[in-house]
């Protein structure tokens, strides 16, 4: 967790935050602590640790690396299995904006940290917004995992949801796959498009048509 702690500093120190080492570490353990709640069996440290590396692999694609690591760290900060439509990531958000203006991050930075994060709901970004496409190409590279690692995948969401009887999950599962493949392109920048594109759109078809 130490790496993680300081992964954090470093991606809102280059964001501009003014609070002091100690605030910045104490911030980072306790978004690690949300990242390890009960309710979480896909949406973990792990998933946020995936999205990260994903991020520093690409940040060359983003004008502004920082904030995208910031959104990553705080896309999933709030999260409930029994929330409603977007009630999670717009309360990511919400909480991305306070928690950085507590740190001494600028205002607009991190109001642009949260519209990232309010990206996550849908994945579908603008024209022109590659922070966005870094973000919300990270966040769905477990679409283009092998056999095991996308099995892995379906069963932790499956556990995330076991609350919801399997008539209704397959429904609603059904219809988050659709929207998915009805995207225009799952991944918006090239090169991760030209990687992973391919795999993931049968991993999504596969699992659509119940092979």
């Amino acid at each position: 967790m130490e790496n993680l702690v300081g992964r954090f500093r470093e991606a809102v120190r280059a964001a501009g935050a003014t609070a002091a080492d100690a605030d910045l570490d104490a911030a980072a353990g306790y978004l690690i602590g949300r990242w390890s709640e009960p309710q979480r069996q896909y949406h973990t440290v792990a998933h946020l640790t995936a999205v990260l590396d994903v991020v520093d692999r690409f940040a060359g694609l983003a004008p502004h690396p920082e904030r995208v690591r910031l959104a990553a760290w705080m896309h999933d900060a709030v999260y409930d299995p029994r929330a409603l439509g977007d009630a999670n990531e717009r309360d990511s958000a919400e909480f991305a904006e306070g928690l950085l203006a507590t740190l001494g991050v600028p205002d607009e930075t991190a109001a642009e940290v949260a519209r990232l994060v309010s990206l996550t709901a849908g994945h579908a970004t603008e024209d022109d917004d590659p922070d966005g496409e870094l973000l919300c190409d990270a966040d769905l590279a477990v679409l283009a995992g092998d056999d095991e690692a996308y099995a892995a995948y379906t069963a932790a969401i499956r556990r995330e949801y076991a609350h919801v009887p399997d008539d209704d999950f397959q429904a609603g599962r059904a219809q988050v796959l659709k929207a998915l493949l009805e995207l225009p392109s799952i991944y918006r920048l090239a090169p991760l498009r030209e990687q992973w594109e391919s795999t993931a759109r049968a991993n999504l078809e596969r699992e659509l048509n119940g092979r």
